[in-house]
Order: C-alpha cells, then sequence, then structure tokens
C-alpha cells in the first residue's frame, strides 16, 4: 500500500511539472513558444483528478511518511523548474539584429552620458521604423517658418525646415501617430501686434482643422502638438483656448515649471543663435587653453544676473561682465574658460547653454524651475553643473571645487553629447531634431 502511495504522489508532481511547463513556456517572454490549449486543459484536468482521488487523500492523511515523501518530491519538482525556468530564459533570450548604418553610430550612443544607453539605442531604432507624422497644410505661408532659420529662434526655423526633409513626414493621416500644428507663433508675432490679435489668428485655424478632420476629435488634441520658440509667443498661444488645453503638446524653449509648462506632456526645444560665429575648437588641446575658472558677460536684465555682477565682477578668477552690447570679441572667451555661466535672464532659458556645448566649455545652469532639453535621455549631471539661483553667493567656491579631475570628466563626457544639439539640414540621425522627435515619440501614448 505504501508503494502505491509513493507511486500515486509521484505522478502527481510529474503532473504538477508538466502542467506548470507548458504554463511557463507559453510565457510571451519565452520567443518562439508555442502554446497548445488544449494540452493545457488536459494536463490540469488529470492533475486535479489524480490530487483529488480518494486514495490519495487517504494517503496523505493516515501516513506520515508519505506525506514527508511528498512534500520532498514537490519541492524537488519547484527547484528543477526554477532551474529550467532560468535556463530557457537565458537560452531563448531574444537578440537585436542592427543594420549597418546603426551599428556606425553606436559608438556615439554610449557612456554615462545616456540615463540608459542601450535603451535609447533599441527604441530610437524603433522610432525610425514606426513613427509618423501628419501634418496639416499651413493656413498661410506668412505664419509658416519654413524658411527662417537664422536669429535667436533659429530653432524653430530649423524644425519647420526639417519636418518636411524627413521620412517620418506622412500623407496618410491614417497612419500617423502625431499631428503636427505648423504654424509659427514667432513669425506671426512679426506681421501682428497684438496678443489678442494673434490668439484669434491661431484659435480660427485650429476650428477650421477641427471642422475639416476627425483627428483632434479623437483625442481632444492629445497626439497633437505645436512648436514656438519664445515666451511671447507661448503667453499668446495660451490665449487662444483650444492651444490652451491640457491635451495638446507644446515644444517651446523657455520650458519651465512655474508656468503652463507640462513636463511629462509637452518638450522642451533647446534655444540656439545661428548663425555661430566660431567653429568648434580643436579637441587636441582643448584642456590646455582653458585657463579661466568661470565666464559670463551679457544684459543684466534679470535678479540674477544683477547679483551676479555684484558679487563676482571684481573677482580675478571669474570673469563676469555686464555688457550692454553684444561683443563678438567675447566668444573667444567660450574657448578658453573651464565653466561658463548660464543665468536666467529675462527668459527663464539662454542660448549660452547651448554655444558652451559647442564650443566645449561645461555650462552652469543657474535657472530655477528650467526643464532641460532631452532630460529623458541625456544626464545633465554627467556634462554640466546644475545649481539653484541661490548658489551664486557661493559660485567661486563650487566651481573651484569641481576645477579638476571633476571638470576633465565633465568636459569629456560634454565632447560626447554635442552632436545632440547640433541642427543640420537635411537633418542628420541623433541631431537635434531626432532628439526633438524622440521626445515626442515618448509621449505618443501618454495619458493626459
Amino acid at each position: 500500500m505504501l508503494l502505491v502511495c509513493m507511486y500515486t504522489y509521484t505522478s502527481v508532481c510529474v503532473y504538477i511539472y508538466i502542467y506548470i511547463y507548458i504554463y511557463t513556456i507559453s510565457s510571451p517572454f519565452f520567443q518562439g513558444s508555442k502554446f497548445s490549449s488544449s494540452s493545457f486543459f488536459f494536463s490540469f484536468l488529470n492533475c486535479y483528478q489524480l490530487s483529488s482521488s480518494s486514495t490519495t487523500m487517504a494517503a496523505l492523511t493516515v501516513y506520515p511518511t508519505v506525506r514527508a515523501y511528498f512534500a520532498c518530491s514537490i519541492t524537488l519538482s519547484l527547484m528543477m523548474i526554477i532551474i529550467y525556468n532560468f535556463m530557457t530564459y537565458y537560452s531563448n533570450k531574444p537578440t537585436y539584429t542592427i543594420s549597418d548604418d546603426y551599428t556606425a553610430v553606436a559608438e556615439q550612443i554610449s557612456g554615462d552620458v545616456y540615463h540608459w544607453a542601450e535603451g535609447f539605442r533599441m527604441d530610437y531604432a524603433q522610432m525610425e521604423r514606426k513613427l509618423k507624422i501628419y501634418a496639416y497644410p499651413a493656413a498661410d505661408q506668412r505664419y509658416s517658418n519654413y524658411q527662417t532659420i537664422t536669429g535667436k529662434y533659429a530653432s524653430e526655423g530649423y524644425f519647420f525646415k526639417n519636418i518636411r526633409e524627413s521620412s517620418f513626414l506622412t500623407d496618410d493621416p491614417e497612419l500617423a501617430q502625431l499631428f503636427f500644428i505648423p504654424i509659427s507663433s514667432h513669425k506671426l508675432h512679426q506681421k501682428v501686434s497684438s496678443y489678442d490679435e494673434m490668439a484669434a489668428i491661431i484659435g480660427e485655424y485650429i476650428q477650421r482643422l477641427i471642422i475639416k478632420y476627425p483627428y483632434w476629435n479623437r483625442s481632444l488634441g492629445a497626439d497633437h502638438f505645436f512648436l514656438t520658440c519664445h515666451e511671447i509667443d507661448t503667453r499668446a498661444t495660451e490665449r487662444a483656448p483650444l492651444l490652451a488645453v491640457k491635451n495638446l503638446i507644446r515644444v517651446v524653449c523657455s520650458p519651465t515649471y512655474n508656468s503652463s509648462f507640462v513636463p511629462h506632456k509637452d518638450v522642451s526645444l533647446p534655444l540656439i543663435n545661428m548663425p555661430f560665429t566660431k567653429p568648434r575648437p580643436s579637441i587636441a588641446n582643448d584642456l590646455q587653453n582653458r585657463k579661466i575658472l568661470g565666464y559670463w558677460a551679457g544684459v543684466c536684465n534679470s535678479e540674477i544676473r544683477e547679483r551676479m555682477v555684484k558679487l563676482w565682477s571684481e573677482d580675478l578668477e571669474l570673469e563676469i561682465q555686464n555688457e550692454t552690447a553684444y561683443n563678438h570679441a567675447r566668444m573667444t572667451k567660450f574657448y578658453t574658460s573651464k565653466f561658463c555661466i548660464c543665468p536666467a535672464g529675462s527668459r527663464i532659458t539662454s542660448n549660452r547653454i547651448i554655444m558652451a556645448i559647442r564650443y566645449g566649455c561645461v555650462p552652469v545652469i543657474m535657472s530655477d524651475y528650467y526643464e532641460l532639453p532631452f532630460k529623458d535621455v541625456l544626464d545633465w549631471q554627467k556634462f554640466s553643473v546644475i545649481l539653484r539661483e541661490r548658489d551664486v553667493y557661493n559660485l567661486k567656491g563650487i566651481l573651484k571645487a569641481k576645477a579638476g579631475a571633476e571638470f576633465r570628466m565633465l568636459h569629456s563626457n560634454l565632447l560626447k553629447v554635442q552632436n545632440r544639439f547640433e541642427w543640420n539640414t537635411p537633418p542628420v540621425k541623433y541631431d537635434a531634431f531626432h532628439m526633438v522627435l524622440y521626445d515626442l515619440w515618448l509621449r505618443r501614448f501618454v495619458i493626459k
């Protein structure tokens, strides 16, 4: 009788193993596995019949030896299942094939400057394959900034031009994940003087799109985006009711947390001033040329700038200058300074940040509530110094503490991200245009 019971419980263990095995290989984690519902049901049925038989239950109650044997058998079976699952997972772990051109730039996406370099590389490749954007017809070419790619708001002009040059644009709105509203409020600002008039023109244009196309109403604008590069234009669009709704994605150059900017939904656009007056410095002797501890020159049009000039303008190791007019000669300071200080001005951001990155000068960002561009991908702590505005009182001490090995690390990492902030026409892989698109790609499933 004991042998019969032991045989019965051994059979139960085997059937439990088969059942869990079939269930396990049906998991989506195991690539290429096939799952048969009939086999699953058959194994489950036999397991249930055996485990619930009167002989089995009676033996468990009467014989302690059988109970011990049963417990050992179950433990052994579970250990076998765990070992098997680990072996199956690592043997069947999916491999990702990368095209030749993708491999050629893989070296650019490595190192500590990314939160997760491998994840970004794979998701970026998926974006290249799948992302499609539909651009609505422009209401008036005077308000569509397709060609203007100079001045302080060149980022806006580059994006308008790049989107037309890219393969992401589709003529079929049914294939699109995102919809672009091609109205340049900066261009409009040059034609119209009042905020209310700007808002009226924009609102009328959006209303026509809603009437003509069904796509806005499907998501209440959650998969639509527009772009503007001046906070004056941002304030004007906020007066347009349809653009002020919480769902619409705003791509802006002056993103600040103490305004209507929503970090998980909206996108920070790098602010540049084109054309650049100087080429990039030579990497070979770049570090040796940087003798100035910290540098800033500009107009004192904010409280933080006024305070910084008052505290440090006479310092011998920091070059802090209040200049009312732009001086081309000061651009050479970007070549010879370790740290380039980027305090908030009349806007929350400054094109000095991108200039500092281009010229290999580690940016020191002193701007509370500023949303850094591409922060979901890039770890800004690895190639810049981020300070609170109140740290201006200890600015020199902070920079001197970082001027040695930490500066060399920051400078080395800065060189790795320079191309991420470059605009090109036509656009180039991993450049600023593609990074903005990737930020939009990340937001395609965000629930507003």
